[in-house]
């Protein structure tokens, strides 16, 4: 059975290559994640997960899909990817010293097309961070199009005071939580 990736991120495909998967292909959604008004960071991420596995499920019949979706929460707030300097920044700022939520959702459409769904929920804290940590961190653009504008895998792993939860999961795809559902659909996993 093909096993198809439904990202284009990186970090998805060396967190898999973890657990002994690698898929036959990758292609990625490219659908609207706009959140909806009043959603709910924890409804937002497992919605695009499997939005974005139904859209690429259609272009694959007869393969397994894996689509994910991460969110950084601030309480109800849904921090958004960080394209530019100044929503990076001002994400960080706001991540300052706090706790937030990393939701991690994990869809697995099966060969048959049963969806199968996951949450990892995770708990980031950052220490209280100076304007000259933020100023390195920025330099360093390691943030662009990272969820909350930080890569914990990174340089930003030197700012974080504890993390509760998946580390995995808050790079991306909690392995977890992937393995339990690809097994589910059929899909080898070490």
């Amino acid at each position: 059975m093909r096993l198809i990736l439904a990202s284009a991120s990186p970090r998805r495909l060396d967190l898999l290559a973890q657990i002994g998967v690698t898929p036959d292909a990758v292609d990625p959604a490219h659908i609207d994640e706009t959140p909806h008004k009043g959603e709910l960071p924890p409804l937002y991420a497992a919605r695009m997960a499997a939005e974005k596995g139904a859209v690429v499920a259609a272009r694959h019949a007869g393969s397994a899909v894996l689509s994910g979706d991460t969110v950084v929460a601030c309480g109800r707030r849904i921090l958004p990817k960080a394209e530019n300097e100044a929503t990076a920044r001002t994400c960080l700022t706001l991540l300052s010293g706090r706790r937030h939520r990393v939701l991690s959702a994990v869809t697995v459409i099966d060969a048959e097309g049963k969806a199968r769904h996951r949450l990892s929920t995770s708990i980031v804290t950052f220490k209280q961070l100076h304007g000259d940590e933020i100023a390195v961190y920025l330099a360093s653009g390691e943030w662009h199009g990272k969820a909350g504008g930080y890569a914990i895998q990174g340089r930003a792993a030197g700012l974080i005071r504890a993390l509760s939860g998946s580390p995995s999961g808050v790079i991306g795809l909690p392995l977890y939580e992937t393995r339990a559902l690809l097994r589910a659909a059929g899909v080898a996993c070490d």
